[in-house]
């Protein structure tokens, strides 16, 4: 079956960085657009980025374009998202999701992960 498990969440300080990482199995990985959105809490799951089959192609929410990276190694079938500049707005549950399409619309996407919690204090 596929799954998706994202890794590197934590805690950390206004102004910091971290790098969270999804690792595939399950599914032809460079068939598939890779996106990240997350989930704070009392609010809906918001798109954040995604990455399309080749990593040619990538794209961003506005709220953090310039601070955020999204990579991946179709070699490791992995996907990654780098976040630098962290605000305390962008704590909350960050989940990998796999998608024939890449697109900001979360109805796309046909396998998530568990989520990864990051928290970012001021």
């Amino acid at each position: 079956q596929v799954q998706l498990v994202e890794s590197g969440g934590g805690l950390v300080q206004t102004g910091g960085s971290l790098r969270l990482s999804c690792a595939a199995s399950g599914l032809t990985f460079n068939d598939n657009a890779m996106g990240w959105f997350r989930q704070a809490p009392g609010k809906e799951r918001e798109f954040v980025a995604v990455i399309n089959w080749s990593g040619g192609s990538t794209s961003y929410a506005a709220s953090v374009k310039g601070r955020f990276t999204i990579s991946r190694d179709n070699a490791k079938n992995t996907v990654y998202l780098q976040m630098n500049s962290l605000k305390p707005e962008d704590t909350a549950v960050y989940y990998c999701a796999a998608s024939r399409l890449p697109t900001y619309y979360r109805g796309v996407y046909d396998y998530w992960g568990q989520g990864t919690q990051v928290t970012v204090s001021s």
